[in-house]
């Protein structure tokens, strides 16, 4: 049930706010019903990461009795933890569920991408992204982005409009005056849907406290072989980590956001129930991006070239 503040009832004003939470649900489930109404084929970027799981679950809650009517769509980078693979395809199995997965391995093998020197896939995604979108005509994606992860994200609307490539033009960001939304796009473009802007990390948290929903076990302090490279713990793995000069330790650890394993930094932490993650997430002073995605390390400007590029 919606919880409700009085905050003026003065002679019985009857003037009422949202609880935060509920304000930011209702923001959200809006959204979501403002898409089905306008757009013919919809999909949700799925990972199974926490904010992708809150955003399904914003779905499920803002079409319920009914099915969700949108697919979901996993860029697969073929580095991802098993732990998030796994919780991804119970996901999908226990809520009957469509899946589109496009994967990053299919493009080196064929030859249409090439790995890195460094191994790391999670700017590889955009072209299987954008070969899905297309192939499928998807015209609204939604993605788990939030403003408060990073500047490049910052900038962007509810509604953002990409070009016939897939490109992100600040430029032609549309005003969102009201909570009022424009869907327009021409044949080719299409649109990204960013349903939890306005959330932060401590409000995902929050948020999943109060719904219960469940996580993969990544997500809670646990003991784990990692190894420091760049300032982050990383976990070794196929996809080339550690180095000849990188010691393997036993450490517990915790993630904040969940990609690829290459470039995904853990934190030290003993926080093992949610209580505590929260209590942690409110004392840190970095983002979890800042903090734990060496992707975003490659330069100051290197989520925003990536999302013009057409990178979610």
């Amino acid at each position: 049930m919606t919880t409700v503040t009085a905050i003026n009832a003065e002679e019985g004003a009857g003037l009422y706010a949202l609880a935060h939470l509920d304000a930011l649900e209702s923001e959200a489930v809006h959204i979501f019903r403002e898409v089905a109404g306008e757009f013919e084929r919809p999909v949700i970027l799925f990972s199974g990461g926490k904010d992708s799981i809150v955003m399904l679950h914003l779905a499920l809650k803002a079409f319920a009795p009914a099915a969700v009517p949108f697919s979901l769509l996993h860029v697969d980078t073929g580095h991802n933890f098993p732990e998030v693979i796994d919780y991804r395809d119970n996901t999908v199995a226990r809520h009957g569920l469509r899946l589109h997965v496009a994967s990053v391995q299919e493009f080196i093998d064929d030859g249409r991408l090439r790995e890195r020197p460094d191994g790391t896939r999670n700017p590889l995604q955009t072209v299987p992204l954008l070969d899905a979108i297309d192939k499928n005509r998807f015209d609204a994606v939604f993605g788990g982005g939030r403003r408060d992860e990073e500047k490049a994200r910052a900038k962007e609307r509810v509604f953002s409009l990409r070009d016939e490539f897939g490109g992100w033009d600040p430029r032609r960001q549309r005003p969102e005056l009201w909570q009022l939304y424009n869907g327009r796009h021409s044949p080719g473009e299409h649109v990204r849907v960013f349903p939890l802007s306005n959330w932060t990390e401590l409000d995902v948290w929050q948020y999943i406290a109060r719904e219960k929903i469940d996580l993969p076990q990544i997500y809670y302090a646990h003991e784990r072989e990692v190894f420091r490279r760049g300032g982050m713990w990383l976990a070794p793995g196929e996809w080339g980590g550690p180095k000849d000069d990188e010691t393997v330790e036993r450490r517990m650890v915790r993630y904040r956001t969940v990609g690829d394993m290459s470039c995904t930094g853990a934190v030290e932490s003993d926080a093992v129930t949610i209580e505590q993650v929260i209590d942690e997430i409110a004392a840190s002073r970095l983002t979890e991006r800042g903090a734990t995605r060496a992707d975003d390390k490659l330069s100051e400007a290197a989520m925003e070239d990536r999302k013009r590029e057409g990178y979610f």
